[in-house]
């Protein structure tokens, strides 16, 4: 096989506890360089790579001086400034030194549900990558929305994935990947080497963040993870310390890590924002015959089939839909505010969720 017929698009995301020394805010530079001669590695093979880095923030924290993280989102602002800076000084050497460019992408909610900015990322993307470029994707948290913002850089590799029609997302992190139980406390924990669908019993395994610096932690590698396995995507969880870990991954090695296998259904990319990249405001609960009419697909949510609901949320905010007995089974763009659509209930004209901003979530898929 020729080498254009092999070369595929693989997107890795490190979380700031792998490039950054013992849990403390300063980044780690041999840590740094051993990751960049991963990649170029998988490079040299003709694959395409795409870098998601976090550590801005605790870039900034270090070059302050600065010993705890805040907790106000102007400071975090503040500190992602000047920590980006400091980052891609440190990509940007170690990426010189092995003969190569990189380049940086930042990027915000709305890049992923704006068509038009939709496409101008993906493009900015591409282009970094047909001037042999590795783009470095980070969050703008410096001119980021509160509200509206990810959170965690997980989510963004994953919707990258997507984004860029990428063949394989690789989540570097702290441990081998998903483990049966917590190594801290049972010594019989092992690896799960491979995942087919991610589900309550697998998210169950899952922990919190691993630091005070991190924002992520296995809950949000699975979420990421899923999100890939929607979008037709193999992701891999696996170590970062690892040597070889990222040819390891591209080359399917046993026990690289946690494989979570790409579904054969797909979600489009609006499917995937509202179903996975948007925090719920609110909850509507519906009615037995609502419920059925939703699963059978194609209608909108009319205020009939609403029963109640609840939370403050406003027209465009994203909300779960439970049926009478508190299952959630979709998810949706409110058309109303809460206080309107609390009003409209039982009336049979007035429209709650357009079909067209309506996601039937699986079993799979379905959000606690």
């Amino acid at each position: 096989m020729t080498e254009a017929a092999t070369a595929r698009t693989i997107v890795v995301k490190v979380g700031t506890s792998s490039i950054t020394k013992d849990g403390s805010a300063e980044l780690d530079r041999d840590a740094i360089d051993k990751l960049c001669a991963d990649i170029a590695t998988v490079r040299e093979l003709g694959h395409n790579v795409v870098l998601v880095s976090s550590a801005a923030i605790a870039a900034g924290l270090h070059k302050l001086g600065l010993d705890e993280r805040p907790r106000d989102f102007e400071s975090l602002q503040a500190l992602s400034a000047v920590g980006q800076i400091e980052l891609m000084r440190e990509y940007n050497e170690s990426c010189e030194a092995l003969g190569f460019t990189c380049g940086q992408v930042l990027l915000a909610p709305p890049d992923f549900f704006d068509r038009a900015r939709y496409l101008r990322a993906r493009s900015c993307i591409d282009q970094q990558l047909a001037f042999g470029v590795l783009p470095i994707i980070n969050e703008n948290d410096a001119v980021a929305d509160d509200a509206i913002r990810f959170g965690d850089n997980d989510r963004i590799a994953a919707l990258v994935a997507h984004l860029i029609h990428a063949d394989l997302l690789v989540l570097l992190t702290d441990t081998p990947g998903l483990l049966t139980a917590d190594p801290r406390t049972d010594n019989t924990a092992s690896l799960i080497e491979e995942v087919r669908i991610v589900d309550r019993e697998i998210e169950a395994l899952a922990g919190g963040a691993a630091s005070s610096m991190s924002q992520g932690g296995m809950a949000s590698k699975l979420s990421a993870a899923k999100i890939a396995s929607w979008s037709g995507v193999d992701a891999v969880i696996a170590a970062a310390h690892r040597p070889a870990v990222l040819l390891d991954a591209v080359n399917a090695v046993p026990g690289v890590g946690t494989l979570v296998r790409a579904r054969s259904e797909r979600l489009n990319a609006r499917k995937l924002w509202i179903a996975f990249a948007l925090a719920s405001a609110g909850t509507i609960v519906v009615d037995d015959g609502a419920r059925q009419a939703l699963l059978r697909g194609g209608a909108s949510l009319l205020a009939v089939g609403v029963t109640d609901a609840t939370g403050s949320f406003v027209v465009g905010d994203a909300v779960e839909i439970t049926d009478s007995a508190g299952e959630v089974f979709a998810k949706g763009l409110a058309g109303l505010s809460g206080d309107e659509a609390r009003d409209s209930i039982g009336e049979r004209l007035v429209e709650v969720i357009h079909r067209d901003d309506f996601v039937l979530l699986p079993d799979a898929v379905r959000s606690n």
